[in-house]
């Protein structure tokens, strides 16, 4: 046997890195990975080839489940503060215009500018992510959102509070690009859909459990302690978050690991994913992440109309915290406090859509083991078809029945259509996205993201002025009707996506180089297959000749070989799949 073909020794138990290590060393350094026999010869031009070891402590797939969902629930809350952050500002414009003495349209910048700041953040954080990965990266921008929270509380004048929010969303906006990813980290793409609907209810929830939570705050206790509120809460978590949410993203642990056994070998060591793709340099990351996003936005039609989809839900949802204090406080005469509960229809229907995304969830695994495993992309659209259809019903029938007449439960039923529908469309069509462009995807997400946040951020400086022009009911209706203009999109694109995406330069690009990548990971395992295959008839006539020559522990080795060179190129398929994309899986 080479040192190659040698099969390590079960790690034993993943104990042996307690939570603590993991959280502080990136690496996880043992004497069975600094002595593990790796491919190659450690030499510049023959490196030795670093993967994560057997049943590897350091590996976020090989974590326990109480783990992985204790992380998933962690940077879901992280998210939900960031998105609770945005809106809950809205809650205390009345008394924002009342000390500074502004105009609605100048407050409003606090939300538009906190939004925009979520346009800037991922064209920074995501290549900063790749190259130093998602813990530094939320230690020092979640560190700093939580400063920009605390600022604003004591802003003497309005370019200052609205300067600091735009900071505070440009720094926020680090999680809620990376946070998906930590999950895409951790579990294998079969198991990823229930994870994913939970956390992606943390960027919906957030913005209609601000208005409630600020309303009644800064009708209390002022605006200031609005902000206040903000800064404990993001503080909290980050505290939190850092003490106990380690590193996950594999291409930086398998980078650092091979750099420190290099450092303490004298011999040259590489991830597997840098001898396959190459290394990334800070000027490549930079220039992918400015460049590639508008060209895939502008010469993909499946990004450019579902992003454009997308934003407009995106934008219609910050408008309503514009439009809502108009229909129920100005037309209703609620208080401040309690007009932020109109917000609760709202949320009661994405919960509602986060429970119909899980339980659809069994739908697509169905259909993926039709398809051998590898279910089309178009096979995650029905979902968004019954969104499609449930946004325009809700948003309609809010527009027409909010009439002082018209009991006010009416007009807040109404809005849980619009929730349940966006939830779906934003799930839907973002898997969609990632199943779609694959390797592609972190740019895609990107534009995608960018274009979202830009809408966002306009939508809420024109919301007082179109209600006040055109009235409640009409100034409602459309954004009801640019929901029913893009209601087709999921339709066309289920029915004719595969053409659709044929055509598509990069769509199909990316379909070509992933059946390449799987036709190599089957290749790989093949070979890997026959070595044990015929180390085991050499030592099956060794085993005949003198049985008792043989320990347990070797023949526990033989038995399980097979089973590791198996997995351990669809393993490595599944790193370079997920790191293609993990970037900005969720925003």
């Amino acid at each position: 046997m080479t040192s190659n073909e040698k099969i390590e020794p079960a790690m034993g138990s993943r104990s042996r890195l307690p939570h603590w290590r993991i959280v502080t060393s990136q690496t996880g350094m043992t004497s069975t990975v600094e002595q593990h026999h790796y491919k190659g010869s450690g030499t510049e031009n023959d490196p030795y080839v670093v993967d994560y070891l057997s049943d590897d402590p350091r590996d976020p797939m090989n974590w326990s489940q109480p783990k992985k969902w204790f992380i998933t629930l962690t940077v879901a809350f992280a998210t939900l503060a960031v998105a609770f952050v945005s809106s809950a500002y809205t809650g205390s414009t009345r008394q924002i215009i009342e000390e500074f003495g502004c105009s609605q349209e100048v407050a409003t910048l606090g939300v538009a500018l906190f939004v925009l700041g979520f346009a800037v953040g991922p064209l920074l954080w995501a290549p900063l992510s790749e190259l130093y990965g998602r813990q530094v990266l939320f230690f020092g921008t979640y560190a700093v959102l939580t400063a920009f929270n605390a600022g604003a509380a004591g802003a003497s004048n309005i370019g200052g509070l609205i300067t600091m929010r735009f900071f505070a969303g440009m720094f926020g906006a680090s999680p809620l690009t990376n946070a998906g990813g930590v999950i895409a980290d951790m579990f294998p793409a079969q198991q990823r859909g229930l994870g994913m609907s939970i956390f992606a209810a943390a960027p919906f929830l957030g913005p209609v459990i601000g208005p409630i939570v600020g309303g009644f705050v800064g009708e209390t206790v002022g605006w200031r302690w609005v902000e206040g509120v903000m800064a404990i809460f993001t503080g909290v978590l980050w505290i939190f978050g850092s003490l106990t949410v380690p590193e996950t993203y594999s291409p930086v642990i398998l980078r650092r690991r091979a750099a420190a056994l290099s450092k303490k070998t004298g011999r040259v060591h590489i991830s597997f994913i840098e001898n396959r793709q190459g290394r990334t340099t800070v000027r490549e990351a930079f220039k992918k992440a400015m460049a590639r996003p508008w060209v895939l936005l502008f010469m993909e039609p499946i990004v450019l109309l579902i992003s454009i989809y997308m934003a407009i839900l995106y934008g219609t949802l910050y408008m309503l915290f514009g439009a809502f204090p108009i229909v129920f406080q100005q037309n209703r005469g609620w208080s401040q406090g309690i007009g932020g509960l109109a917000f609760l229809g709202v949320a009661i229907g994405m919960l509602i859509g986060v429970g119909y995304s899980i339980i659809d969830n069994k739908r697509y695994s169905r259909v993926e083991r039709e398809h051998g495993g590898e279910a089309p992309p178009e096979a995650r659209l029905p979902p968004a078809m019954a969104g499609a259809v449930a946004l325009p019903i809700g948003m309609f029938w809010f527009a027409w029945t909010n009439y002082p007449s018209i009991h006010w439960i009416v007009s807040i039923i109404a809005t849980a259509p619009f929730g349940f529908g966006m939830v779906l469309v934003f799930l839907s069509c973002m898997n969609y996205l990632i199943d779609s462009y694959t390797i592609y995807a972190a740019s895609v997400l990107a534009a995608n993201s960018v274009l979202r946040s830009l809408f966002g951020a306009a939508f809420p400086l024109f919301t007082s002025q179109m209600y006040g022009t055109l009235g409640i009911h009409w100034a409602s209706t459309i954004p009801a009707f640019l929901a029913l203009v893009c209601l087709p999109f999921p339709f066309i694109f289920y029915k004719m996506g595969e053409r659709i995406r044929m055509r598509c330069k990069y769509a199909a690009q990316a379909h070509n180089i992933m059946q390449q990548m799987k036709e190599q990971a089957q290749k790989e395992r093949e070979e890997e297959e026959k070595q044990p295959e015929a180390l085991q008839s050499e030592e099956c006539e060794s085993e005949a000749s003198d049985a008792s020559s043989d320990t347990v522990d070797q023949t526990l080795s033989r038995t399980t070989t097979h089973r590791r060179s198996e997995s351990r190129a669809s393993r490595q398929a599944e790193l370079v799949r997920t790191h293609s994309y993990s970037t900005h899986y969720y925003h």
